[in-house]
């Protein structure tokens, strides 16, 4: 629920009279303060009116610019006592940060050890520290700098002394000069490969006509030299360059390519796994005829969980229930332990006729608060393992809260309107606190009703199991009073509008899906005009309550086009209506859980199970935290046909 004039007012008051500021001070520091940190990231350092901000919250922002603006100008020493002054600030970061990369800039490699605390984050910045280490740690920063060189786009300017350095020494040679080269054709970087290539001695000449003829023509890899290169040092980064190119552009021909090369290529182990993993995964993905034998007989030496996952998948979509059992004990330990495999492992005993075995294999899976766990307490009548940890916290603890410099720069930042920086001050507490520290922090987001920052401290904290900060009860009104006006269960609306934007209601997607229900713009419009409204344009439809009720139309549409079903309907909202049409159409599920695994795309499979595992969460939460008469799917749902009949014509 937005903050009202009055709640606004009081929250500033109570602010004031915590640090011991006069009533009425706020504004007039909060001004000066915002003009400072506009003036300081400008460098405009005549327009700051250093005795208004003096004591103030966020002086150090100010700070920040100041020194930054130095760098790499300014003794190390003065760096660190900035960053120990901020430690418990992302300003700290952000200084170390700078500094690395102004100091490797400057050559001043010394400073920049001084000021760094390990590897640091950032190609570039990385590029320096191992250049400052190449003479302290030779063989750390020789090792770092080969996983820096073999990356198939360009790197940043700022690594070109540390790969001189490399290639001067012989770290980076021939070899290494080709298997980049690999990379970026992989990649389709054809500035790079060429100047790559350029850097290769005549040694190379065979290798190098090789690539350009089957550049020109895939399947001219067939006729290719099994040794390329001096001492054939060039043979295994090409064949799995070219094979991996030739797979996913024309998965048929790459499979029989490689089936007249291997035999003939000398690889190792490791590296024909390379090339059979990816062919295996793309022959699956795209059902190509006559390799499922193959697969089946490289798989078990792949050790690839993608690849299990789509056998497994394939198994299920031909009710081959043997073939589930036996590729699901193929994964390793830790996927298979998952509730998902648990689930399918029940059901594949239960039509195999083994109910002790299936009985066992859903009480596991049962444990688990998710999409499959949930369907296997279903399936062996037992109630649904919420696993809800509650947290209390008294008055005298949430004032020590409030009066953290944290929450207090968070508050601060938020008046002046810095949301992004009071985000980032907010996360970088909860990541460097103890878990104590981070749950009052929780709290404290959920007594200000910061319902999407609330979402993200639980996520940054990994508070898995505080349902009811995961799953704050915001805009629970709307929610209510749309879902009953358009017919659409609320708690299918909160699931959704919770995967979808996490309550963030200026949320925009890279596609251009805005606002709480992630609505495109051409839809708002739409259903704008479906329900007479005027539309309500790219920031119109920001407003929350009126992207609850276009969001809410719209999905009312889409489980009219259903009859009323929720997981179709779900999947529609996520891939679009045209898609699941066509799924539906080309295919015949008898149950929703092998409808849901016949789903091509991954984002929509995972998208539907969360949605409705999230629509079980919020009902029983308002259910008090019980999840009894609360159910995944209703009869119906669990009991049609997922096939062309299910769409409403």
């Amino acid at each position: 629920m937005p903050a009202t004039p009055l709640r606004s007012t009081l929250r500033t008051l109570c602010a004031a009279a915590i640090i011991g500021l006069p009533t009425g001070s706020w504004a007039a520091t909060d001004d000066a303060m915002r003009d400072a940190l506009n003036a300081a990231r400008q460098q405009q350092w005549q327009h700051i009116d250093e005795r208004a901000i003096e004591g103030h919250i966020l002086s150090g922002y100010v700070t920040y610019h100041r020194l930054r603006n130095q760098l790499p100008n300014v003794a190390a020493s003065q760096v660190l006592q900035f960053i120990e002054q901020h430690a418990d600030s992302p300003l700290s970061e952000w200084m170390r940060g700078q500094a690395i990369a102004k100091y490797g800039h400057a050559g001043r490699y010394g400073d920049l050890l001084t000021v760094a605390d390990g590897e640091p984050a950032g190609t570039a910045r990385q590029c320096y520290y191992y250049m400052a280490l190449i003479d302290r740690a030779p063989e750390e920063s020789r090792r770092a700098g080969l996983a820096l060189w073999r990356v198939g786009s360009s790197q940043p300017d700022a690594c070109d002394p540390l790969f001189n350095r490399l290639r001067a020494d012989g770290t980076i040679d021939a070899t290494a000069i080709w298997e980049r080269k690999m990379l970026a054709w992989q990649a389709g970087e054809s500035r790079l490969s060429n100047y790559l290539g350029g850097l290769l001695s005549s040694e190379w000449q065979t290798a190098l006509d090789t690539l350009d003829a089957v550049s020109n023509n895939a399947r001219a890899i067939t006729s290719a030299p099994t040794c390329l290169g001096p001492e054939c040092r060039a043979t295994a980064a090409f064949y799995q360059a070219a094979m991996q190119r030739l797979t996913r552009d024309d998965t048929p021909t790459a499979f029989a390519a490689w089936q007249q090369l291997s035999p003939r290529l000398n690889l190792t182990a490791q590296e024909r796994q390379v090339i059979e993993e990816e062919l295996a995964f793309y022959t699956l993905v795209r059902e190509v005829p006559g390799t499922l034998g193959w697969v089946d007989s490289v798989l078990p030496s792949l050790a690839s969980e993608r690849v299990l996952e789509l056998r497994v998948r394939r198994a299920l979509a031909d009710r081959q229930w043997t073939d589930v059992v036996h590729w699901i004990a193929e994964m390793p330990a830790s996927q298979q332990a998952s509730s998902r495999w648990q689930y399918w492992l029940g059901r594949a005993n239960e039509q195999l006729g083994n109910p002790e075995a299936a009985m066992a294999r859903y009480q596991q899976a049962a444990t688990d608060r998710s999409f499959y766990g949930f369907a296997a307490a279903d399936r062996i009548d037992q109630p649904y393992r919420l696993n809800n940890e509650r947290h209390h916290f008294d008055e005298a603890t949430r004032e020590q809260t409030a009066r953290l410099p944290v929450v207090q720069r968070t508050e601060a930042l938020l008046r002046i309107g810095e949301d992004g920086l009071a985000n980032s001050e907010w996360l970088y507490a909860i990541e460097h606190g103890t878990p104590q520290q981070a749950r009052a922090l929780a709290d404290y987001a959920a007594q200000q009703q910061w319902h999407a920052r609330l979402v993200q401290t639980t996520i940054a904290g990994k508070m898995w199991d505080a349902l009811e900060w995961r799953f704050p009860p915001a805009y629970r009104e709307s929610f209510l009073q749309w879902g009953a006006q358009t017919g659409v269960d609320p708690y299918l609306l909160m699931a959704i509008t919770r995967r979808e934007s996490a309550y963030n209601p200026v949320a925009l997607s890279p596609a251009g899906a805005r606002g709480l229900m992630q609505l495109m713009p051409g839809t708002a419009a739409q259903v704008s005009r479906q329900l007479g409204l005027n539309d309500p344009g790219p920031y119109g439809v920001l407003d929350p309550e009126l992207n609850i009720r276009l969001g809410s139309t719209y999905l009312r549409d889409k489980l009219a086009r259903y009859r009323g079903n929720r997981l179709a309907a779900t999947a529609a909202y996520n891939a679009g209506p045209g898609r699941v049409d066509q799924w539906l159409g080309t295919q015949s599920m008898e149950s929703f859980d092998l409808f849901v695994e016949s789903i091509p795309f991954r984002e929509t499979r995972d998208y539907v199970q969360a949605v409705l595992s999230y629509r079980v969460i919020f009902e029983s939460l308002a259910n008090g935290g019980s999840s009894d008469g609360v159910s995944l799917l209703n009869e119906s749902e669990q009991a049609v046909r997922y096939d062309r009949a299910l769409v409403q014509r």
